[in-house]
């Protein structure tokens, strides 16, 4: 596609040659013009197609081309040409410079410093008057001489249409090179651009810089094309009109700024009578745009043809997925004769390293260890990982684990270099990683997936691995892509086969459905041929087969002597392929050992079921008479895609009894909360509140029913202050508000100390107290209380349950969900315990406390 948009790009750019010679000077003026902004466009589309960076003040970078070009040819006696020269170097380095800061911003404050650079650039020329001529600028700017008999508009036409061009045939390339896969990563993510060792800020000083200079080299012909310049020549309304180009024609497209160029250039003319509506028609025509081709007017031309060749796009598709099958059974035949099954454990002859690298190119060479040494990090004075020592040996599988809060991604994160330990160490192989960036620890070779899977959706699935391979390393500006050719896509196709990736490999990431999109992701990591391969619940939303054949792969990776670290709940998943597993709480490493070993360390069980249940059972008040069903579900299944996360289930709870569901991370229960809310929508199976139906009843339906929802995480508002999270609460209640909260401040008296003080000043434990009582300001019937005590100190948990075993003596219905699974039985009347989405046990609060079920859904799930 992009070589058809550049044929028609330079195709244009013939006609408008011919034109030049054919037209009056007027229009021959008009065509330069055009060609300028070509120019521009094409600058910009570098900017803002490849990287996703909005700037509003380009116009600042072409009024610098205009004055250099200027002020060198009328007072310093310089030729035109090393003055264009001059000029467009100017605006590269101050486009540079200009980068480094504004770049560390994102969206619309980056748009601001754009703004800003382009009004300090316009006022410096109207107070250097001695230089600049001020508010009259510098007349008599004269064009260069070409071929005797040309006027200045044809000189400039040329020039402009010629550099039109080469920038085009320039872009194309650099957009189909290594540079532009790298900046098309960076905008769809700098995180996981890090991760495969490239440098964001780096990549986007480069494309800014490239912009600036195309701006001024197209600044550079405008002064002699008009013969004078003047600060108001460059107004705002021409960086609206610079950023329209791109848009209009379409953003990363090779045509677009061509086409957008002609629109905005042409239309002037054309309603040439309407000159005093031309704003007003200008905008209408970019909401019209922006609503009929939100990717400019080439991506609606690809969308129409796209429709019409579906079909043979289709069966194509079909058929590079089938060949990519066929490589992928060959390349892993002997990897899925002896896959994993999670109930049984690793395979008994796991595939050796030299089977393992051969397939895929992987280099046959000793991998270095990932050690931690004290590491400890703060957050806003909240320790959340302390004296944190572990190591991750090559060759083999060490899972981290551990309660909700525990600190598990946030250690992953400071190994992987994304957060900078306040204390401690991260060696490889004994050199220090520590403080290092992100992207020069993934240099060094430490690899890192996501929790939500983090592709490179404009890429392909094999650009996305191919990209990866150079761990950084681009190459020249115009490089392309694949530097060895054919070569590089066999081993990108190689390792796409060795992960079980079946599709197709030229299909865009963004496309993929979620198995694949986990698997293109390990795939990528492994392309930087690491020492070791951080994941981050890589089995979060796969179904038991995915995860099946998850498993073998993390064990074959492991066995072809790469480290890998993994954080998962899956216990299942993590006690099958585990050499050693490090467990964390609250923030703590807490114990290591094989899979049996933690299983049997009482201090783990204790970890993930909060307080001994010893004495707290016998201090709990026996189960109140059961009143009527309040809360009803009934066979229900819900999930986020294809596979369910909720398998059939079925609860009730009665009005006036205190409910507790249970289960490890990943079993359901925030899913079920959300569910019962109105905040996810169910697949099949009913619930009712009160006799009252609420499935397929939106979020404040429900809440007008009486079934009120405290979130996990508390998500209190931040910028309001406690009174008016308080208010806010009883908005569908406004009777006798005050008093009730009043009452609130009575039943959570450090409340009212902080009564005017902004919610997100608060410390967690007081969060937690506003989110149950802006739930309580609700006059809920029942309470869905999602996680309470996360995150919060053993003495904050104290005296938030003290205010819940109160809201039980007052005979309040409440469904409570905590990984404190000892202190939330001690409490409620009844429990259920969840595993992978269904009902494993359920009773009362001794009974489940007495059963096994509830430590196997924790530790042997």
């Amino acid at each position: 596609m992009n070589s058809k948009s550049l044929s028609l790009g330079l195709a244009v750019a013939a006609a408008a040659l011919v034109l030049a010679f054919t037209l009056n000077s007027y229009y021959v003026f008009v065509l330069a013009q055009i060609a300028l902004l070509a120019i521009v466009g094409v600058g910009l589309n570098v900017l803002l197609g490849l990287t996703g960076q909005v700037s509003f003040g380009h116009v600042g970078f072409y009024a610098i081309g205009a004055y250099a070009v200027a002020i060198l040819t009328t007072k310093a006696g310089w030729s035109f040409w090393p003055a264009w020269a001059a000029g467009t170097l100017l605006a590269a380095a101050l486009g540079a410079l200009v980068a480094l800061p504004a770049l560390r911003v994102k969206g619309p404050y980056l748009a601001m410093i754009t703004i800003a650079f382009s009004f300090i650039v316009q006022h410096a020329f109207v107070e250097m008057d001695g230089v600049t001529g001020g508010q009259s600028g510098i007349m008599g700017v004269l064009p260069p001489q070409l071929v005797a008999g040309w006027g200045p508009e044809q000189t400039i036409t040329v020039l402009a249409v010629a550099a039109a061009a080469v920038l085009l045939a320039a872009y194309a390339r650099l957009s189909n090179g290594a540079w532009g896969a790298a900046m098309r990563a960076v905008k769809d993510s700098e995180t996981a651009a890090q991760s495969i060792g490239l440098n964001p800020l780096v990549i986007k000083t480069v494309a800014f810089t490239l912009s600036a200079a195309a701006a001024g080299l197209a600044g550079g012909l405008f002064a002699p094309l008009s013969g004078f310049v003047t600060p108001d020549t460059f107004n705002f309304m021409q960086s609206i009109l610079f950023v329209l180009v791109v848009v209009l024609g379409g953003a990363g497209t090779v045509a677009g700024p061509v086409i957008g160029a002609l629109i905005v250039g042409a239309l002037p003319e054309v309603l040439a009578s309407l000159e005093d509506y031309r704003l007003l028609f200008f905008g209408a025509l970019l909401l019209v745009v922006l609503w009929v081709a939100p990717d400019g007017l080439v991506g609606l031309w690809r969308q129409v043809v796209g429709r019409m060749g579906g079909r043979s796009s289709h069966v194509a598709g079909s058929t590079a997925g089938q060949d990519a099958g066929r490589v992928a059974d060959e390349l892993a035949g002997e990897v899925a004769d002896q896959g994993m099954d999670l109930a049984s454990g690793p395979p008994a002859t796991p595939v050796t390293a030299a089977a393992a690298t051969l397939a895929v190119g992987l280099a046959a060479r000793p991998r270095a260890m990932l050690a931690a040494q004290g590491l400890g990090i703060t957050f806003g004075g909240v320790r959340a990982v302390s004296e944190l020592s572990m190591q991750v040996p090559a060759g083999a599988v060490t899972s981290l684990i551990g309660p909700n809060g525990a600190g598990k991604t946030t250690a992953l994160n400071m190994l992987s270099g994304y957060y900078l330990p306040s204390a401690g160490a991260v060696l490889l192989g004994g050199r220090s990683l520590t403080g290092q960036a992100a992207f020069r620890v993934a240099r060094s070779g430490v690899a890192r997936t996501y929790q939500t899977s983090q592709l490179f959706g404009s890429l392909s699935v094999e650009d996305n691995v191919v990209l990866a391979m150079g761990r950084g390393r681009l190459g020249g500006l115009l490089a392309l892509r694949n530097p060895r050719g054919g070569q590089a896509l066999a081993r990108a196709r190689a390792l796409l086969a060795y992960c079980g990736y079946r599709g197709a490999p030229q299909a865009l990431a963004a496309d993929l459905a979620h198995v694949d999109r986990r698997l293109v992701e390990i795939a990528r990591a492994l392309a930087t041929d690491p020492d070791v391969l951080l994941l981050d619940e890589p089995a979060a939303g796969l179904s038991r087969e995915d995860k099946n054949m998850l498993a073998t792969l993390l064990r074959r990776i492991a066995d072809a002597g790469i480290g890998v670290a993994i954080v998962e709940h899956d216990m299942a998943l993590v006690m099958a392929i585990s050499d050693q597993l490090v467990v964390l709480d609250a923030g703590r490493r807490l114990a290591v050992g094989t899979p049996a070993e933690i299983q049997n360390d009482p201090a783990v069980k204790q970890a993930y079921l909060g307080e001994s249940l010893d004495g707290q059972i016998d201090a709990a008040r026996a189960p109140r008479a059961p009143g009527a069903e309040l809360l009803g579900v009934s066979d229900l299944v819900a999930g986020y895609g294809a596979e369910p996360v909720l398998h059939g289930i079925s609860l009730q709870v009665r009005e006036g009894e205190m409910v507790a569901l249970l289960g490890a991370n990943g079993a359901g229960k925030s899913t079920l909360m959300r569910t019962l809310a109105g905040l996810h929508t169910s697949q099949s199976g009913a619930m009712h509140i009160d006799g009252n139906t609420i499935e397929g009843s939106s979020a404040e339906t429900v809440v007008g029913l009486g079934l009120v929802l405290v979130p996990e995480g508390r998500q209190v508002f931040p910028e309001l202050s406690v009174l008016d999270n308080l208010r806010l609460g009883g908005f569908l209640h406004q009777a006798g508000i005050e008093a009730r909260v009043q009452e609130m401040l009575d039943r959570f008296p450090r409340l009212r100390e902080r009564l005017h003080q902004r919610a997100g000043l608060l410390s967690g434990g007081e969060q937690q107290m506003l989110a149950v009582a802006r739930g309580l300001m609700s006059r809920p019937r029942v309470l869905l209380l999602d996680e309470p005590s996360l995150g919060l100190a053993p003495k904050v948990i104290a005296e938030l349950f003290t205010s819940l075993d109160r809201l039980r003596a007052e005979n309040m219905t409440i469904l409570l969900v905590d990984q404190m699974a000892g202190l939330a039985l001690a409490l409620a009347d009844r429990a259920y315990v969840l595993e992978s989405g269904r009902v494993v046990a359920q009773g009362t609060s001794a009974e489940i406390a007495a059963d096994d079920a509830l430590a196997n859904a924790y530790l042997h799930a």
